[in-house]
């Protein structure tokens, strides 16, 4: 089932989902074929974003098996490991027009569980996001490991394309910054 947070156990079982698929918690080959997540959130937190948008979530029964986390623009007084892409977000346009102009929001992470993926899950949030939230913002925008090639190709199924690439020297890590417009669906 497809549906947004709700409850604070729905934001429990996206930091339990989180905490499994962080980078460090998995090998390098696991890493490679399906993917890893960067961030990992506090409840407080969690529950912040959610107030500002409530998330989507998959769910099997009561187990969260997949999450497209929310992040309004105003995320970025709370998270500050989203900071680096709201600064870059800050210089960019869409269509010669400033990003900041535009209404957006960003992705702040989106994982399926082992065991669901392949199943169209990730597709189905991203499409349950545009339903909740097209109407009202034009542009979903996220910033993805260049190493986390198994989310980069997904991404751009979807319809997400590359608006720019940066360092991270604090990450250690290469972002490729990728946006869908949810009411044009076309560069």
């Amino acid at each position: 089932m497809i549906t947004l947070t709700q409850t604070d156990d729905d934001l429990r079982g996206i930091l339990a989902l989180q905490r499994a698929n962080q980078v460090q918690n998995l090998p390098p080959d696991v890493q490679t074929r399906q993917g890893f997540v960067t961030i990992q959130y506090t409840l407080e937190q969690m529950r912040q974003m959610h107030e500002l948008g409530p998330s989507v979530i998959a769910k099997d029964g009561d187990a969260v098996v997949g999450y497209a986390i929310t992040a309004m623009p105003q995320t970025r007084r709370f998270v500050p490991e989203l900071a680096s892409l709201f600064d870059q977000l800050d210089g960019l346009t869409y269509m010669d027009q400033p990003i900041h102009e535009l209404p957006y929001y960003v992705m702040g992470q989106v994982c399926v569980a082992d065991g669901y993926r392949g199943q169209g899950l990730f597709d189905q949030m991203y499409q349950h996001h545009r339903t909740v939230y097209g109407g009202d913002f034009q542009l979903l925008i996220t910033d993805i490991s260049a190493r986390n090639t198994r989310s980069l190709r997904a991404h751009e199924r979807v319809g997400f394309r590359p608006l720019r690439e940066f360092y991270e020297p604090g990450a250690g890590e290469t972002w490729i910054v990728v946006a869908w417009d949810m009411q044009h669906m076309t560069f």
